[in-house]
């Protein structure tokens, strides 16, 4: 019997006439509607008219989590007087109400209200298009936007404008964009209307509560112990001052264990709620407490979609675990990040939900602004490689005819395709194969789906799919850093029972060996002769081939991909919290020369990634799992100061062998010295008195006159290399020949010579000046200005200082004693003959007596020798 009671008290109601009317006309809308007014249940019953109003419909709901699918599914059965699949057999069909999730099914022919996850949504779209049967579809907590309800909702918007026009669409949030919803939902026709339903807001206080002490910020999936410690602290203190359950908010499972273990003794009944929990878990923190105070420990999961009954308080750590891929390391992986504001008070709404709460914030109230005003789009930020397979399936392996709020980045989308065509998920053009169809709809990653499929053939499909199953999803930090000793432990604990992660393994490979099907390998037994260790680091290879792994060193490697690797027992002794989980010195990967690195993280200042979950492998499986990757050819390049030649076998950045190369090929071997000379510098040259000086010149009329004058700068001469020293280049084969070259011989090349210009190089920037004793002097032009250093003696009778350029620079005339020592400097001589020389002379001719020091130096005669000497000549 229907619970009219409950369903009276749901606020959404009053947006009910108006929602139906929106579907009714154009036929989409956007539903805002705060936690816990009944935008998730009663809405779906009412557009499925299973609450007595409006005709019957099939809805599918569309929601982020499994967890939440079931719970909403339940929820909705509750208020119809039901269960889920109450009252009927398969045979029979399942009830009004069902789920349909990875690897569990509850629906039939007479459910009406259908809840999905977003990912089975898109599995289903893929393999029936028009969504048969489907009258409406409800997307609900678009706000969080996933890459999954993303796609999806571009899907959708592709069929009703080209296949079923009639099909009704509704995005749900508590908090979104609205506007970006209506005008993404609306498309051609204008924005879809906007509804909105008011909630039962109960006052929530805020009480800020940050550590006494800075803890070290987040990363990787690092967070320090100290935050935990602290949130378990504000978890006891909540208890004292607050009545009523407490539900926690912290990243990840490892957090939520460590804050379990540190609440142990609190007179409360502590429960763990994630992804990975128990089911019966999950549905004993949903149905609430019997009398028995609780604390609830929960990752993101219990944000949105899910009310948790009795919780007066909320303790928020702060922080959320989002994807992120480095497309440098070639890593994917969860890291830990700031929640967003958008984030904090979907969570501080939990304490307001069904009475006035509060809230306990672990960060000063200072910082509060700074945070991030919503989550990133996962578009912008996540592995694109499944996004592209969808796309490719769809049709548009571009994804640039898809309706989205946010662009997919290209140069994620161009990784994402590099990834799809080496295992031959798309063709080149970017469509997709007949392989690749089959991979999207195994309901993997196409990584996994490729190594399914793959290694089917070699180890037979149940094998295979046990150990996808296991990198399907990643076995706890308890199982190892070994995959092949994680399997054999997930077979212990899943015949044991009692372990959900073991269950969950089981029925998950189950799922994968009937998904692959005979066609993927040789089925039960087969691949009998490979060892179980070996089929674990096959299927691993086959999944992340850039990741396959050589050791060069004491749990260090090198990834295919370039990246170095550590098994996490490497860093414990420099307090790596990775380091004491027991992966150290025991681990079985600790003497492997080849692993596959299944499971890795990036701590932000590490050099090389931590390897969290390998296999251990051999060099033949590595290279079969990434035949894409193994090169053989000559390399030619500068390294360790010296041309070095061999010919070299690699996978990837991975040296297998290597011998010398006699006779290298000639445009390798000048590439590789001019790397050499570009790497190391000019000084790399021979560089003689002559050639320093013509270089000095050459930049002095560069610097005063310009072209066709050429810069001769470091740069622009090592930027330039092939002109002037080019046939140099073609006979050096290694540094010896480059440090016998002269530069200066070689560089006057870059004069001008094809604009006539050379020919008045010498009278421009002449190399030496005569002076009016006869003398040639050497102009130097390394400073800023042109420099003559001669004798005072030697310029008697020289009424101006010489110039240079044309004219347009004058020299700067270094005055020089009988000893050659300076006595004066002048760029303007006529002026120091008049006002300077007195001083000079009244102080050297004593010290220089045997020299002229006539009263007029301006008119007198010019000499290199001494008064005597002129005398007697």
């Amino acid at each position: 019997m229907i619970r009219r009671d409950a369903l009276d008290q749901l606020p959404v109601r009053t947006a009910l006439p108006a929602l139906r009317a929106a579907l009714d006309g154009p036929g989409s809308a956007v539903l805002c509607a705060p936690p816990g007014t009944g935008k998730t249940t009663l809405v779906p019953l009412d557009l499925a008219g299973l609450t007595g109003t409006g005709p019957k419909r099939r809805v599918l709901v569309a929601e982020p989590r499994r967890m939440a699918a079931r719970a909403a599914a339940r929820r909705m059965a509750w208020l119809l007087g039901e269960e889920v699949g109450s009252g009927a057999a398969p045979a029979q069909g399942w009830g009004p109400v069902g789920f349909t999730v990875r690897g569990e099914r509850r629906a039939g022919p007479r459910t009406a209200v259908e809840v999905v996850t977003t990912g089975v949504l898109l599995q289903r779209l893929q393999r029936d298009p028009e969504l048969a049967g489907v009258d409406v579809v409800v997307l609900d907590e678009c706000h969080e936007r996933h890459l999954d309800a993303d796609t999806a909702a571009a899907f959708l918007l592709d069929v009703r404008e080209t296949l079923r026009p009639e099909l009704r669409l509704v995005a749900a949030s508590a908090t979104t964009d609205a506007e970006g919803w209506a005008r993404l939902l609306g498309g051609a026709q204008g924005a879809a209307p906007v509804v909105e339903a008011a909630g039962v807001s109960h006052p929530v206080e805020v009480v800020w509560a940050p550590p006494e002490r800075a803890v070290r910020p987040a990363h990787g999936t690092r967070v320090d112990p100290a935050l935990l410690t602290h949130v378990a602290g504000v978890v006891r203190r909540a208890l004292r001052e607050r009545a009523g359950d407490v539900l926690c908010f912290l990243p990840g499972v490892g957090e939520i264990g460590r804050v379990a273990g540190e609440l142990a003794g609190v007179d409360a009944e502590v429960l763990q709620v994630h992804g990975r929990a128990p089911a019966e878990v999950q549905d004993a923190v949903l149905a609430g407490g019997n009398g028995v105070r609780r604390v609830v420990l929960a990752t993101s999961v219990a944000e949105s979609s899910l009310t948790v009954p009795g919780v007066r308080v909320v303790v928020d750590s702060g922080l959320a675990r989002v994807p992120r891929t480095d497309h440098a390391r070639g890593l994917s992986a969860l890291t830990t990040v700031r929640a967003s504001r958008a984030a904090g008070r979907q969570r501080a709404g939990r304490a307001g939900r069904q009475a006035p709460g509060a809230v306990y914030r672990c960060w000063p109230e200072g910082e509060d602004g700074r945070l991030p005003a919503f989550p990133d789009p996962e578009i912008r930020v996540a592995d694109l490689t499944a996004f592209a397979l969808q796309a490719a399936c769809w049709g548009d392996p571009a994804a640039g005819g898809l309706a989205l709020l946010d662009a997919p980045p290209a140069g994620a989308m161009a990784a994402a395709r590099e990834v799809l065509t080496a295992i031959g998920a798309v063709d080149g053009d970017g469509r997709a194969t007949e392989r690749g169809v089959r991979m999207a709809r195994l309901g993997l990653h196409p990584r996994l789906a490729r190594a399914l499929l793959d290694g089917a053939q070699e180890a037979g499909v149940r094998r295979a799919a046990e150990v996808v199953a296991l990198l399907s999803e990643e076995p706890p930090r308890a199982y190892g850093d070994d995959l092949a000793a994680a399997w054999r432990t997930a077979w212990r604990t899943a015949r044991r029972g009692g372990d959900a992660y073991g269950a969950r393994w089981r029925q998950e490979a189950r799922r994968l060996v009937s998904a692959a099907g005979s066609g993927a390998g040789g089925g039960r037994g087969s691949g009998a002769a490979l060892t179980e260790d070996a089929v674990a680091g096959l299927v691993a290879a086959l999944a992340f081939p850039e990741r396959v792994a050589r050791a060069r060193g004491a749990g260090s490697y090198l990834m295919a991909s370039g990246t170095g690797a550590e098994l996490a027992g490497a860093r414990a002794g420099r307090g790596d919290r990775a380091g004491a989980s027991g992966a150290g010195a025991g681990s079985g990967l600790r003497d492997a020369e080849w692993l596959a690195v299944a499971v890795a993280d990036r701590p932000v200042a590490a050099a090389s990634a931590r390897v969290l979950l390998a296999a251990v492998i051999d060099e033949g499986t590595a290279r079969a799992a990434a035949p894409a990757l193994y090169a053989s050819g000559e390399e030619v390049r500068w390294a360790d100061g010296d041309v070095v030649a061999r010919r070299v076998t690699r996978l990837g950045a991975i040296e297998l062998a290597a011998r010398p190369l006699s006779a290298p090929d000639p445009g390798l071997l000048r590439d590789a010295v001019v790397a050499g000379l570009r790497r190391e510098g000019l000084g790399l040259l021979r560089w003689p008195e002559a050639g320093v000086a013509l270089r000095q010149r050459m930049g002095f009329l560069h610097r005063e006159l310009g072209a066709p004058w050429p810069d001769v700068s470091d740069a622009a001469l090592l930027g330039c290399v092939e002109e002037w020293l080019g046939v140099e280049l073609g006979r050096a084969r290694r540094r010896a020949d480059l440090e016998r070259v002269d530069a200066g011989q070689a560089l006057s090349r870059l004069l001008p010579w094809a604009t006539g210009e050379a020919a008045r190089f010498d009278e421009l920037a002449p190399e030496r000046i005569e002076v009016p004793s006869g003398s040639r002097v050497r102009v130097d032009y390394g400073g800023a200005q042109p420099v003559l250093a001669v004798k005072l003696q030697e310029l008697f009778g020289l009424q101006e200082s010489p110039r240079v350029a044309g004219g347009r620079v004058p020299v700067l005339v270094h005055l020089l004693s009988p000893a050659g020592r300076p006595a004066a400097v002048t760029a303007d001589l006529a002026s120091f003959w008049r006002d300077g020389y007195r001083s000079v002379r009244a102080e050297l001719r004593g010290r220089y007596p045997k020299h002229p020091w006539p009263e007029d130096p301006s008119t007198a005669e010019p000499t290199r020798h001494t008064s005597a000497r002129l005398r007697r000549g």
